[in-house]
């Protein structure tokens, strides 16, 4: 007999729980084109610790996964010195979401469709406890920073702008 599936069970939970990984979860009301301000607000949390799930291209059209405080910019110039690559750019929704799986604005770098590097900004990595996308608009996980190197393999970058 098939288990009760719990409600907000998407790939990115499923790939934590298969990990052991402790994470709280946090559903709030999804406002197209509301980014982690209104997430933010939402949880009652400061947006600089409301992490982002960036689908970006280097040169080559190959996708990787960039982590970036929510009150805070990518810098793909920045970003393409420090991974090594003449430049990186945003994908568009339709490829990010080929790429990984997951509608934009609902984007985890857990559970992804396809395997690709994830790089996170430098700073997120001291915060005690981040927000990040559980794999559904409209729900955040909280989780330790360190996670993201355990699981994804994320290397630190530092690329962020102030927003």
């Amino acid at each position: 007999m098939a288990r009760k599936e719990h409600i907000s069970e998407t790939p990115a939970t499923a790939l934590l729980k298969k990990h052991k990984v402790p994470f709280s979860e946090h559903p709030y009301g999804y406002e197209e084109h509301g980014g982690t301000s209104v997430s933010a607000r939402e949880l009652g949390v400061d947006e600089h610790h409301v992490v982002k799930t960036l689908v970006m291209q280097d040169e080559a059209a190959k996708p990787l996964i960039v982590l970036m405080h929510g009150d805070c910019k990518v810098s793909t110039k920045n970003l393409a010195r420090n991974i090594g690559c003449k430049s990186v750019e945003p994908c568009k929704p339709e490829v990010a979401q080929r790429h990984s799986g997951y509608l934009v604005g609902g984007t985890s770098p857990f559970g992804t469709k396809k395997d690709m590097p994830v790089y996170v900004e430098e700073s997120i990595l001291a915060l005690e406890t981040i927000y990040i996308n559980g794999g559904r608009r409209g729900f955040l996980i909280g989780i330790a920073p360190a996670v993201l190197g355990q699981v994804l393999g994320a290397k630190a970058v530092n690329c962020a702008l102030a927003d």
